[in-house]
């Protein structure tokens, strides 16, 4: 039996590194006999439905072939309502989901069970599935709420200066965008994720330029890094 496995793989930032499951992946393949026959990576953030690189590997997405993913998480930490927008399109492309996480997810990758069986396993896989996005959702939200606590003890204090721009990439970014070149291509070109083209366009709009606080001798302050890991 050929099956078709095509790997999702996300990173939230462009600091992180979105193959880094890559090994992972083509190792539980190979345990179980698959190949693996096109990889979509993207640097997006899970609470995004609109991501290049998943819907375009939905869209090459035959009937029955295979979405494989390392977690849950890193198909979906959407909110309830995305969230069943996307179980939607999968559904409605006869797409499989199998995660490395979800045991019982591994069925698709052996010959079909009987009707029965198929059922009982298809009931169960999309109740572990709801359940698990529901945990990526809220862990996301949990994340959001310590960050929030962070920056407003760090502002109390007199130390945040929010994040620091990079000032040359948005500046390549909108080089780019005002050559007429599109998103898509700005982000294969420069390896941003589609959330930075935004903030490099509202950069330049507001053309303002970022500069360090200082205490009250003239000496730079201390700032505290807030760090999202989505």
């Amino acid at each position: 039996m050929n099956i078709f496995v095509r790997a999702y793989l996300r990173a939230s930032t462009n600091e992180q590194d979105a193959q880094r499951a890559r090994g992972s992946l083509d190792r539980f393949a190979h345990e179980r006999g698959v190949v693996i026959c096109n990889y979509y990576a993207e640097n997006e953030s899970g609470t995004r439905l609109d991501r290049p690189e998943l819907f375009r590997l939905l869209a090459d997405s035959r009937p029955e072939d295979v979405l494989l993913v390392e977690d849950v998480d890193r198909l979906s930490r959407l909110t309830g309502i995305e969230w069943e927008k996307l179980k939607g399109i999968i559904r409605q492309r006869a797409v499989r989901v199998v995660a490395v996480n979800v045991p019982t997810t591994w069925q698709h990758l052996s010959p079909k069970p009987n009707e029965f069986d198929a059922r009982m396993l298809g009931a169960i896989n999309e109740m572990l599935l709801d359940m698990l996005a529901a945990i990526a959702r809220r862990d996301y939200d949990q994340r959001r709420e310590r960050q929030q606590q962070g920056i407003t003890k760090a502002r109390a204090a007199g130390k945040y200066r929010g994040r620091k721009i990079d000032v040359e990439r948005y500046n390549a970014i909108n080089r780019l965008l005002a050559s007429g070149s599109s998103w898509s291509v700005v982000q294969r070109t420069v390896g941003c994720s589609r959330s930075t083209i935004s903030s490099a366009v509202k950069h330049a709009s507001s053309n303002k330029t970022a500069t360090p606080s200082t205490m009250p001798d003239g000496k730079p302050g201390q700032s505290v890094a807030i760090i999202l890991w989505l």
